[in-house]
């Protein structure tokens, strides 16, 4: 066999197509007999030309695995002696490498077997060694063995740190320092005791050394490694990186402004400061980092693409990902060099940089929205004055900007409606497809959240929408009709002249059925839908059908999104008609279920490359026999699949909830589907279905509440609704999904009342507890970097909102019987009352303990003391919410806990005049004067005359 094979090598060697092809299926037959082993290892040693050894080498590589078990232990013994001797003596490098890829595969099954015990301290031997070549293979050897025998290390970690450390110093050999720099970056992917990762930050000093050097060089492939292994120390939960987050950063930004750079590596760098943000950005304000990170990042908005450039590796792109998640994580730190870079850069001449100046604003808009509220006035004076620009690059930059603002500053931004709608209006007719396209986006998010403020504006606006809507592209008719779906919802009752051209228009919308149009049906048949909610069931039943009739036709296309957007037409159509919707029942919901139990489609993007396939020779070695494990590089998921599922999610708990009884012969099916819901790995999944079930438990109720076993049936399915709330109160992750949780339970409590919850009770006190303390899994920190001293990473407002809902739910169900159960909570709800805490911390503690006190009644006087201190504060306030709330609350206080004019003379007196209480409160409780003033209402006048 040996002297065919040779042959048959060089023949694959060839130029010769067919002659390759020829020696590749001989290969192929021959590779099936073990004895093709000995034959490649004689090869690998004896074959004159490197190229032929190398090709030996790959081949064993590959057929070895399958072989091993096979041989006989003389002959395991001459593979791996041989495999040494070519490590130790080969002069080709390729050949070496190729023989320690062999090496890494063998010792997978005979390290682990105890047969080579010598194979480690030979490593250590040549790592040493004074040869370049050895020293540089024994640490490739180390990268490889991690991936097969990386459990063998353990005993040995130590001294490896040392060596590796050792060789990313070595001044002799840059190959030695490179190959040092990809052994690091295996053993970290190899570690996870945090106490060893640590040790790995003192490698970072001489790891910048070596990727510098790389760069320098032209080894900006290698250099990018330093990148790969700082991603791994950034997201780590282990404080690998202290004091030396300074260069990193300081590095990343060199990379990132370096324009001689290849995009990926300077996307690479550009990522970890973004990674830097998101994991560690205490760390970066600790050293006083963002502003140097700004000053870099804020210009490459301005960079140009060049047109060959993948879009995902642009500079502006990265840029834009990095300051948006600062402003996210450390929003003081980051507006004040935002808005200066804005103004500045806003009278640029070269219009990049007026271009950058306003996407600046429009990405910090949502990390940045409490403090933005306050500087409206100078950032829409830029934003505006953009949209008037002479290029058209800066005017969709600013249509972007307030589209954004319309999206997360809200209710600030709509009171600014004189000014920038008629901007936007102007915007509609610009010459550039581009620009009206972001307008058209930047309208619908805007006027999503007005009211009557729309109407004197609708008339023009309806009629370049709809002319718009009749002459424009398709990309520019589908963010068309969904600014007119903005419109209509802001309008309303308003919008009922132009509904029935709409309707028309989107008849011709919802029978398109090439590939190209179906974003655009999709978008016609939400549209219909938020036209149903605006003009009713009234005018909308006799002309539905039709539309109904489309929209189930529509899932025959395959095409996600509209599957999405019919499932959110069927669910307004369901809450105009209500009991009407029956009759379409057996058409759309196992659509839903159809929709609910798709495959989710994860997509696995395996890399498979290797030495052999960089060299040309990995047609021979792609057989059955071959087992090694491809490399898993990334993994995602269909994300329109996701959004079709959370809508069916919806759908169906919407169904059940209008419909009511003629929902019964899908409950059983609905439940099943909306318990494994509450379970999906995708928070918008979990959070439809947890809001679904509260609509299911609704249609039980109605389903089984004349029925002889009904009650039996009804509790079984409250059971599982109620234990599905509270797993989800300290165990799920998001914050959104754990708020509606809560909200659901206050709902049922008020529904059904303390006696359907009773056998949960003190489970829910115990979820409460939990949230109040911040100790629930949605509240913890991603990692150690996020606990912040000064409120840059508070609690979400929405969740203790909610949380603090369940005490006046808890309180009203249960009267004075919750007092033993408001003491344990009472203590964990005042933390969020203290000074430190934000306003609207406050206003949530106040307003809850005035429905408490409301509810409770005779048992809250024995807080009066501690509350009144905090009500007199919130009587002070600026804000007449939170007078509104301490109003109410003083009153509730005066009903339950005593004359507070007796105890509290002269602070009454100071509640009454100084903050306009009477008004206050008697407009909130006019009911509640009496209880106000108690038997002191003479003094009271006395007073009023007096003054």
């Amino acid at each position: 066999m040996a002297q065919s094979l040779e042959l048959l090598l060089i023949q694959f060697l060839m130029p010769d197509n067919d002659a390759r092809r020829q020696a590749e299926e001989q290969i192929k037959r021959l590779a099936k007999d073990p004895q093709v082993v000995p034959a490649l290892v004689q090869h690998l040693r004896t074959a004159k030309t490197p190229n032929v050894r190398q090709l030996a080498a790959v081949l064993l590589r590959k057929k070895i695995t399958g072989h091993w078990a096979k041989l006989s232990p003389q002959l395991k013994q001459l593979v791996k002696q041989s495999l040494i001797e070519s490590i130790t003596m080969e002069h080709s490098p390729p050949v070496r490498r190729a023989s320690a890829n062999v090496v890494s595969i063998i010792a997978k099954y005979a390290v682990t077997a105890g047969e080579w015990p010598d194979l480690l301290p030979f490593l250590f031997q040549c790592s040493q060694s004074a040869q370049e070549d050895l020293r540089e293979v024994a640490l490739i050897l180390f990268s490889s063995l991690t991936e097969t025998i990386g459990n063998a290390f353990q005993p040995y970690f130590v001294d490896l740190q040392a060596l590796l450390l050792k060789c990313l110093q070595d001044e002799a050999s840059n190959r030695v320092r490179v190959a040092a720099l990809k052994a690091v970056g295996s053993f970290l992917e190899f570690t996870s005791d945090g106490d060893d990762l640590v040790k790995f930050r003192q490698f970072i000093p001489s790891i910048l050394n070596v990727a510098r050097q790389c760069l320098a060089s032209g080894e900006e492939d290698v250099a990018v490694i330093a990148f790969e292994i700082f991603d791994e120390l950034i997201e780590s939960p282990a404080p690998l990186l202290g004091d030396s987050v300074k260069s990193i950063v300081q590095f990343a930004l060199e990379v990132s402004s370096s324009q001689n750079l290849e995009s990926n590596t300077r996307h690479q760098a550009i990522q970890i400061v973004s990674w830097l943000a998101k994991y560690k950005s205490n760390s970066l304000k600790k050293y006083k980092l963002v502003i140097p990170i700004l000053q870099v990042m804020c210009p490459l908005l301005a960079e140009s693409n060049n047109s060959n450039e993948d879009d995902d590796l642009a500079p502006d792109r990265a840029a834009a990902e990095v300051i948006d998640t600062i402003a996210v994580n450390l929003p003081k730190h980051v507006l004040p060099a935002i808005l200066e870079f804005s103004s500045l850069s806003s009278q640029d001449t070269n219009p990049k940089f007026r271009e950058a100046s306003v996407t600046a604003l429009g990405i910090v808009s949502e990390g940045c929205v409490d403090l933005m509220r306050d500087k409206l006035e100078p950032v829409l004076h830029i934003v505006l004055g953009a949209l008037r620009d002479p290029e058209q690059m800066v005017r969709g930059a600013a249509s972007f900007a307030l589209g954004q603002f319309a999206e997360y500053l809200q209710p600030e931004i709509v009171s600014h409606y004189e000014s920038v709608l008629p901007c936007i209006l102007n915007a509609l007719e610009d010459a550039s497809d581009e620009v009206k396209e972001k307008s058209y986006y930047a309208l619908a998010a805007f006027c999503e959240n007005m009211g009557e403020e729309i109407l004197p504006f609708l008339d023009p606006l309806m009629g370049k929408l709809l002319a718009a809507l009749q002459s424009s592209p398709r990309n520019l008719q589908e963010t068309c009709m969904s600014a007119i779906g903005s419109v209509a919802s802001a309008a309303e009752q308003a919008f009922i002249p132009y509904a029935e051209r709409v309707l028309e228009l989107m008849k011709l919308f919802m029978v398109l059925t090439n590939d190209e149009d179906l974003q655009s049906r999709a978008r016609a048949t939400e549209l219909v839908g938020i036209v149903a909610m605006c003009v009713g069931r009234g005018r909308m039943e006799p002309i539905i059908h039709p539309f109904m009739e489309a929209a189930v036709l529509g899932f025959g296309l395959e095409f996600s999104e509209l599957r999405e957007y019919t499932h959110g037409f069927f669910s307004n159509v369901a809450e105009i008609m209500d009991d009407g919707f029956a009759q379409y029942l057996p058409h759309v919901v196992p659509l839903a279920f159809s929709s609910c139990n798709l495959d989710d489609g994860s997509a696995v993007d395996i890399d498979e490359s290797d030495d052999e396939n960089i060299n040309g020779f990995g047609g021979v070695s792609s057989d059955d026999e071959a087992h090694d494990e491809p490399r898993v590089r990334n993994i995602s998921i269909r994300t329109g699949v996701l959004d079709e599922k959370a809508a069916a999610t919806q759908a169906l708990g919407l169904f059940a909830l209008h419909t009511k009884n003629s929902f019964a012969p899908y409950l059983e099916e609905s439940v099943k589907i909306l318990v494994k819901h509450s379970e999906y790995f995708h928070e918008d999944v979990r959070l439809q279905a947890v809001i679904s079930l509260k609509h299911i438990l609704t249609a039980a109720h109605a389903i089984f509440c004349n029925s002889n076993d009904g009650q039996a049936k009804a509790l079984e399915i409250l059971d599982r609704v109620m234990n599905i709330y509270i797993k989800t109160m300290t165990e799920d992750d998001d914050k959104e999904v754990v708020a509606q949780a809560c909200m659901s339970v206050a709902d049922i409590i008020k529904d059904y009342g303390y006696m359907a919850v009773e056998p949960y009770m003190q489970r829910l006190v115990d979820g409460t507890l939990t949230l109040l303390r911040e100790e629930a899994a949605c509240q913890q920190p991603e990692n150690d970097s996020d606990i912040d001293d000064d409120g840059d990473t508070a609690h979400d407002e929405v969740l203790m909102d909610a949380v603090s809902d369940l005490l006046p739910a808890f309180a009203k169900a249960m009267g004075p019987h919750f007092a033993p159960i408001f003491a344990k909570l009472f203590e964990p709800l005042m933390k969020f009352a203290k000074s430190s805490r934000p306003p609207q911390d406050r206003t949530m503690v106040v307003a809850s303990l005035a429905e408490v006190a409301q509810n409770m009644g005779a048992p809250i006087g024995g807080y009066v003391d501690r509350l009144m201190h905090l009500v007199l504060k919130e009587l002070a306030s600026s804000d007449a919410t939170n007078r509104r709330n301490a109003a109410f609350c003083v009153g509730e206080l005066c009903k339950n806990g005593g004359e507070l004019s007796v105890k509290y003379p002269y602070a009454f007196l100071d509640i009454l005049f100084t903050f306009n209480f009477l008004a206050t409160y008697t407009e909130y409780r006019p009911d509640g004067f009496g209880w106000l003033c108690g038997g002191r209402l003479h003094e009271i006048l006395f007073s009023i005359s007096f003054f």
